[in-house]
């Protein structure tokens, strides 16, 4: 087995949940929610899985002017939050890939609840080989994903490939600081050798590289700090509930989150939004 093939199945376990759909669907039902009749902000807890949640996404997509003619993939697209909020939103078709075949089963399920599976759809599969032909998508939207790709140049030039000439990049990534090492574990990583960190420079090199030309590139750190520190202080006055990110990352989620904070509180990762495109 390849070196890059043994990364790939390690990040795997990492996300692996074989029973995420099961404890999602308990948890719903637990907060007393009907399942028949979901609603997308009762998915709110767990279907943004990353820094700032819905707003990240509503900020990216504004940005962007997004509009109900164009073909999307959302790229390490988790439970589909993103896909789905995009979909309902705009009305443009959209479809999810991500490496856990766990979080694309049950992308799948909360996807139908909602009624959206008629734009909306997921595939498994690795963002290094996609599975999908030349020139097939106007936008790929990925949010937190290359820090769990060693390999860029072969990731941004799949993700070339796949768009039509004029069509958008973009991305809503975490980044290597200046303040160090992170401290682990981490969301996307129990321990430094699943982790990938680009510095901002390196990035922006690594899109050129692949051939994109970089329209917007804004550093959106300061952001996140605060995105956290509000939900820090909301913590104590909000009841526990069963829907949350721990049933995405099991029982290290607390010190995963704890870190998260303090490494961007220490500068040793940062948080970029840009938008390339593929030239014509």
């Amino acid at each position: 087995m390849g070196v890059g093939a043994m990364t790939t199945n390690s990040i795997d376990q990492h996300y692996a949940r074989p029973e995420l759909e099961t404890a999602i669907l308990g948890a719903l039902t637990a907060a007393g929610r009907d399942l028949a009749a979901l609603k997308p902000e009762e998915l709110a807890p767990v279907d943004e899985f990353h820094v700032r949640g819905l707003k990240a996404t509503v900020d990216l997509a504004r940005e962007l002017q997004v509009s109900a003619d164009l073909s999307v993939l959302d790229a390490g697209c988790g439970l589909g939050g993103a896909a789905r909020y995009l979909a309902r939103t705009y009305g443009c078709r959209v479809t999810g890939l991500d490496l856990s075949a766990d979080y694309c089963r049950t992308a799948t399920t909360l996807t139908r609840l909602l009624g959206l599976e008629e734009l909306v759809s997921f595939r498994q599969g690795t963002a290094l080989e996609l599975p999908f032909a030349a020139a097939s998508f106007d936008l790929v939207w990925n949010q937190h994903l290359c820090m769990n790709v060693p390999d860029k140049g072969r990731l941004y030039g799949e993700m070339l490939r796949v768009l039509r000439p004029g069509g958008r990049l973009a991305l809503y990534e975490i980044v290597a600081g200046e303040g160090g090492e992170p401290h682990f574990p981490v969301p996307w990583a129990r321990h430094p050798g699943n982790s990938f960190l680009s510095s901002p420079g390196e990035l922006s090199r690594q899109l050129t590289a692949a051939g994109f030309e970089t329209v917007v590139w804004r550093d959106v750190t300061e952001d996140g700090r605060n995105w956290f520190l509000r939900m820090q202080e909301k913590m104590p006055a909000a009841a526990a509930h069963p829907l949350g990110l721990h049933l995405l990352l099991g029982d290290e989620f607390r010190r995963m989150a704890r870190n998260q904070v303090l490494n961007l509180n220490e500068n040793r990762i940062g948080l970029i939004e840009a938008i390339a495109v593929r030239p014509a």
